[in-house]
């Protein structure tokens, strides 16, 4: 270290500061900061096709000729991008662009729980979503409600005996058609009685007797189920797009597919764009709310970027929205399907749907 110490002290300053300012440098182009970027990504048309398959089709008997009509609009889903193990200059570099937020990387891909793991439950989510959105969609247009059992809680009076799948066709005699009518049957048993269920499985009618256990909370007087309500349509709706994760498209998937199962144009040939996550009641005479989703402004940007010129926006996501608007970017309120619906007739008459 003779060198060194022969050096002068301006010099030794200026290669003790070289030094560190090479090391920082290093850090900060190479250790990822525990943040990462939530920035704008990708739209597709609900309308439309992907790789040269239509987003939403159908099988099946009795499938509307609407469904074969070519839109002159557009409603759009959109989804964020996220960006990963950033160093802190390139974190600083995106942040810098006002496109993109840093959020705390704990946010997106929680301690407890591995990147494959967080991926997986996305991916189960916008497949829920798929499930919410054709139920919505399909209860609006008043196709008819049927009931399933739908959870069987372990250990009660139905475990072994019905399955999730199994249709409820009637209960001692009675037919049932929906939840208020399974509930209505129900009022007048109480804990220990033995009721008769005759169910639909694959196609096969089957009769359980199940006799009533004690449960207080249990809204089905003992039967030990959480029954789901869904509408019936002789063909099935298919929703073809992968690699997106989340509930946030359910508004949008609900929207196209009411469009394409009824005549004429529900966007009056305007680009629309949106969000939301949708979530249908189970008593069907309530609208299905439009939940709160993340990355708004993200979305707002990615839309406009494709050419939407109209955005559904969910209520709760307003404040946020609000703060940065892309110009010759519409934001349309919407708290339920009903909303978004009467705001499509508001653009097809000439008027203005209700803003943020």
């Amino acid at each position: 270290m003779d060198w060194f110490t022969r050096m002068s002290v301006r010099g030794r300053v200026l290669l003790v500061g070289s030094v560190l300012t090479l090391a920082l440098i290093a850090v900060g182009a190479a250790i990822p900061v525990p943040y990462v970027a939530e920035g704008p990504g990708v739209t597709f048309d609900t309308l439309g096709s992907v790789n040269g398959t239509e987003m939403i089709s159908f099988t099946g008997d009795d499938i509307p000729a609407s469904v074969d009509e070519k839109p002159s609009g557009h409603l759009n889903m959109t989804a964020i991008s996220i960006t990963d193990r950033l160093p802190l200059f390139a974190a600083l570099g995106l942040w810098g662009k006002g496109s993109y937020a840093l959020i705390p990387r704990e946010d997106q891909f929680p301690p407890n729980k591995s990147v494959e793991q967080v991926n997986k439950e996305n991916a189960q989510m916008f497949a829920e979503s798929q499930s919410a959105a054709e139920i919505s969609a399909l209860t609006y247009l008043g196709y008819p409600q049927v009931l399933y059992v739908g959870n069987v809680i372990d250990n009660s009076p139905s475990a072994g005996k019905l399955e999730p799948q199994d249709r409820i066709l009637s209960v001692n005699g009675t037919a049932v058609n929906d939840l208020k009518g399974l509930l209505t049957v129900m009022a007048g048993t109480k804990p220990g009685d033995a009721v008769e269920l005759v169910v639909d499985r694959d196609g096969k009618k089957l009769t359980e007797t199940i006799t009533l256990g004690e449960n207080p909370q249990d809204k089905t007087k003992g039967l030990g189920i959480e029954p789901q309500q869904r509408p019936s349509a002789p063909f099935q709706v298919n929703i073809t797009l992968d690699r997106i994760g989340g509930p946030s498209a359910g508004l949008m998937f609900t929207l196209g597919i009411i469009d394409k199962l009824t005549p004429g144009e529900l966007t009056s040939g305007h680009f629309i764009a949106g969000t939301g996550e949708i979530q249908p009641y189970a008593d069907a005479s309530k609208s299905p709310a439009v939940g709160a989703i993340g990355g708004i402004v993200q979305k707002l940007i990615t839309a406009r970027d494709a050419g939407a010129t109209v955005f559904l926006v969910p209520a709760p996501n307003c404040q946020e929205a609000l703060t940065r608007v892309p110009s010759g970017l519409e934001l349309v309120k919407v708290s339920t399907l009903d909303d978004a619906m009467a705001a499509m007739t508001d653009l097809k008459n000439g008027k203005t749907p209700a803003g943020c």
